[in-house]
């Protein structure tokens, strides 16, 4: 990997809310509730499980800028 991940976020306009990335997350960091779904920040250890499994690709990776810390 060549790049720092900053956050892991969750496209709302692209995800349909099917819940397949809340049965991979293993820090339980993905929340779904009736009409929204969230990752919490605080309990993502960044695997990025919850994107490769996305079925719409709707949750993106946000990469660090070189001179953020």
């Amino acid at each position: 990997m060549n790049y720092k991940i900053k956050a892991i976020k969750i496209s709302i306009g692209e995800c349909d809310l099917c819940g397949t990335c809340v049965g991979v997350c293993p820090a339980d960091a993905i929340e779904l509730k009736e009409s929204s779904i969230i990752i919490i920040q605080s309990k993502c250890t960044k695997c990025q499980n919850c994107v490769w499994i996305c079925p719409l690709s709707a949750i993106k990776i946000i990469e660090e800028k070189k001179n953020e810390k």
